[in-house]
């Protein structure tokens, strides 16, 4: 079968690289899966460019850890799916429910190989059912991004309606968060360095957006917009780059989830704000098999549209990986197989 995968010691985007691997088949208690679509995150890029957790991958792996497809084969012993079912692999292996069991092996990073691949074999306790009204592309952006964005501000962080949800950037996470919190009847404040990305984030329901380049005091903005009061849930993605600011602009008992360093990792921030406000920082990375669950009631229920910025071919991966490096999406970035 063909696949992509991201050479031992990668340190750029030319780590990727087409392959051949021998079609795998379902043992006992796993599914085969055909491989429709398929959804890029910024760790994928990270990954390539060896600074996914401070360093180059050490194995050759198969990339992505996001996708969606059609069960053809089952193993004996199968009780949770058929042949024809329509799936979505977790993140995780082996994470259920409940608290976060330690440290688990995560897909598209040694030593579990991705889903950028024709054919995924999966255990049938590492698979969900997909939303039955969305398309190959838009159930492949579901398992990391909107999964991660779901646990942080519903599961977590129990947003409310009447409450205000800072956003910080348009890429996936921020995006299925921008619409969770809507779903829920919270205000959402975007920020972005584009003005036509705010334009697109108001057109999703934001009530006010900041262009953090021409207001690089945002902060100073959040706390006027809500009356000094600051914003009660922050979906930071930024990390160091961004974090200080986050803690200047959270309310009296507020929730700040730590998801990503897309602004960078290596800065000392001063914590004692926390004391003042109350308010909880808390980090989140992706969620378990029974959030992922919870969460496709909710988008079935509500008939939720993921945002696909862009579909790319199969033969046109490497593309792909450039337009998510550039920052130039808004929402998710998809491969169709």
């Amino acid at each position: 079968m063909r696949a992509y995968e991201i050479v031992a010691g990668s340190t750029s985007l030319k780590g990727l690289r087409p392959c051949t691997r021998p079609e795998p088949k379902a043992g006992s208690s796993q599914i085969l899966v055909n491989m429709q679509a398929v959804s890029l995150n910024y760790r994928d890029v990270a990954i390539a460019l060896g600074m996914y957790m401070g360093k180059a991958i050490s194995a050759t792996t198969i990339a992505l850890s996001d996708g969606t497809g059609v069960i053809t084969a089952i193993g004996a012993g199968v009780t949770r799916f058929k042949i024809g079912d329509r799936v979505a692999g977790t993140f995780f292996r082996g994470w259920i429910d409940g608290p976060p069991p330690g440290s688990l092996p995560a897909l598209g990073a040694p030593p579990a190989d991705g889903v950028l691949a024709e054919q995924v074999v999966f255990d049938e306790h590492d698979a969900v059912p997909v939303p039955a009204h969305l398309s190959a592309e838009a159930a492949a952006t579901l398992p990391c991004a909107g999964l991660t964005a779901w646990h942080a501000l519903v599961e977590n962080g129990q947003v409310k309606p009447g409450q205000t949800v800072l956003v910080i950037g348009t890429g996936g996470v921020s995006i299925f968060a921008l619409q969770f919190a809507r779903l829920a009847g919270a205000r959402v404040i975007a920020l972005s360095s584009s003005d036509d990305k705010l334009t697109r984030a108001r057109a999703l329901g934001a009530e006010f957006t900041i262009n953090y380049r021409s207001t690089p005091d945002w902060e100073s903005e959040i706390r006027a917009l809500t009356n000094g009061r600051g914003v009660d849930h922050i979906i930071e993605v930024g990390g160091a780059g961004t974090l200080a600011r986050s803690l200047a602009c959270i309310a009296a008992g507020g929730h700040i989830a730590l998801i990503g360093g897309v602004a960078g990792f290596d800065a000392q921030i001063n914590p004692f704000g926390l004391l003042r406000t109350q308010a909880c920082l808390r980090g989140v990375y992706v969620g378990s098999r029974g959030q992922f669950e919870r969460m496709n009631v909710a988008i079935s229920g509500n008939k939720l549209e993921p945002v696909v910025d862009r579909a790319f071919s199969f033969d046109e991966a490497p593309e792909a990986y450039q337009h998510l490096a550039s920052g130039a999406h808004f929402g998710k970035v998809v491969i169709r197989l």
